[in-house]
């Protein structure tokens, strides 16, 4: 299976501590993550559906590794999103640098490979738009 890499950075006005509470706030992920509603799904557990009604996709999620307020890791567990992200947080100026990348495995063989190259410009223009949200909402 081949992997597809993809991430975003922005620079948040806000201390760590405040970043790091909101980001991991899952409820409040549709504030700020574009087309997503999240939730907790056990100790451990995320599940977020990306899109629009009932078009989309559930993502689900294990917490790998949980160091507030500068990182959290997660593995995809589900049936379309597979593979590993990670956000992290560190502070910058007065404050913060939020990194998010994700290491996703390619859906459909040689078509996800193929198709990725197209997909991938996408993916981190959503994250970057994303971030910004974020920033403007712990600002």
């Amino acid at each position: 299976m081949s992997r597809g890499r993809m991430g975003a950075a922005v620079l948040v006005a806000a201390p760590p501590e405040r970043v790091f509470a909101v980001l991991t706030d899952w409820p409040r992920h549709h504030e700020w993550m574009l087309l997503t509603t999240a939730r907790s799904s056990g100790p451990d557990r995320v599940e977020a559906f990306t899109g629009v009604g009932p078009l989309g996709f559930l993502d689900t999620m294990t917490i790998t590794r949980w160091e507030p307020p500068g990182l959290v890791r997660v593995r995809h567990t589900g049936r379309l999103v597979r593979g590993e992200g990670v956000f992290r947080i560190r502070p910058y100026g007065g404050g913060s640098r939020v990194i998010w990348a994700e290491d996703l495995d390619l859906p459909l063989g040689a078509v996800g490979r193929l198709l990725w190259p197209l997909a991938r410009p996408f993916a981190d223009a959503m994250a970057r738009l994303s971030l910004r949200r974020l920033a403007r909402l712990v600002e």
